[in-house]
């Protein structure tokens, strides 16, 4: 396992729920959502900028008939936000006033709507009208999974990896890609937090920690709860999404954010019916943090009250899903 040279400062304690840190933010909203919905599924839109194809999205995204639509802008300024929001009263607009993850932001959005599943989506995607149909939802939900992962293509027509599997190599945890992609296969976790998540077990699950700031390893974060979890993450090739601008470089760099993670998903055990982490494990992971006694002290104690109180909600750990994967897949 590599750990970072330099893990900065403290962080936060390890939140519960998703709602417990509520970014300060500006809701618009006109008249709710669509009464007339054929899909039980909000759009999240995540906006890296003031995308000039903004209208053509929500106009493809109201004609898909979502239950409703949430659209996180990156700033007031970036468009004329209160006259957009006046021509799409039923899209509802968040717009965040403070620097904020962006697994915290769709922690955000998820108290805003009531829907059973939601799509992550972002605004570089080329989003046509009907590219999401009512059969094509059942289908490909059918199976009850936490997260539903599409196919995705780059700007250029090339495939994207989104097959991740997980690996140990001389003793460190991997995340590793693999080319080869099938329909119903497992994967670790979305890319670029583009997939369809059910609602309620993003809330079991606690939704996003906040306390993570690299989007990276907060992402893997809660996909590897959810699999430790006894949830699935799959692929779908039945649906697919292109990029119109470049494919994000994920920045998977070990930092504090990766110190956090590995405390919660790859050091705890799973015996009899319950996770646990031993005392015995904290020299080791003393000696490989590169943080100060005392940090470390706090942070391993911090994951180790978390994860007794999650206890019975592990299911396997790390070495059993690596070990396993195969077999994941089959099930």
């Amino acid at each position: 396992m590599i750990f970072p040279e330099n893990v900065g400062n403290a962080m936060n304690s390890i939140p519960s729920t998703f709602n417990e840190y509520e970014i300060n933010r500006t809701v618009l909203w006109g008249r709710g959502e669509n009464p007339d919905f054929q899909l039980d599924i909000t759009a999240i839109l995540l906006n890296r900028s003031g995308s000039h194809l903004k209208t053509q999205i929500f106009d493809s995204l109201i004609q898909c008939g979502f239950r409703s639509i949430v659209s996180v802008e990156p700033d007031s300024e970036s468009f004329n936000i209160e006259e957009i929001s006046r021509r799409y009263p039923s899209v509802k607009f968040i717009i965040p006033r403070e620097a904020a993850s962006e697994g915290a932001l769709i922690n955000a959005c998820i108290s805003e709507f009531d829907s059973k599943y939601f799509i992550v989506l972002r605004d570089c995607f080329n989003i046509p009208k009907g590219f999401l149909t009512k059969n094509l939802a059942e289908n490909i939900l059918k199976d009850n999974n936490f997260c539903v992962v599409p196919r995705l293509i780059d700007k250029n027509g090339i495939s994207i990896i989104v097959n991740f599997v997980p690996e140990a190599r001389k003793g460190k945890f991997l995340i590793k890609p693999e080319q080869s992609v099938a329909d119903g296969i497992s994967t670790l976790y979305p890319f670029d937090f583009a997939g369809i998540y059910n609602r309620e077990k993003f809330i079991n699950l606690g939704g996003f920690d906040y306390t993570i700031s690299s989007s990276y390893w907060q992402n893997a974060d809660l996909s590897l709860r959810a699999w430790l979890w006894g949830e699935r993450i799959s692929i779908t090739t039945k649906f697919q999404i292109s990029y119109t601008e470049d494919v994000p470089v994920e920045k998977s760099v070990p930092d504090i954010s990766y110190v956090r993670f590995y405390l919660k998903n790859v050091l705890p055990k799973f015996r009899d019916d319950h996770g646990s982490v031993s005392s015995l494990a904290f020299p080791g992971f003393y000696v490989k943090s590169k943080c100060g006694i005392f940090e470390a002290l706090a942070q391993f104690k911090d994951a180790a009250q978390w994860i007794k109180k999650n206890q019975f909600r592990f299911k396997k750990d790390m070495q059993y899903l690596i070990e396993n994967w195969t077999n994941l897949n089959e099930e």
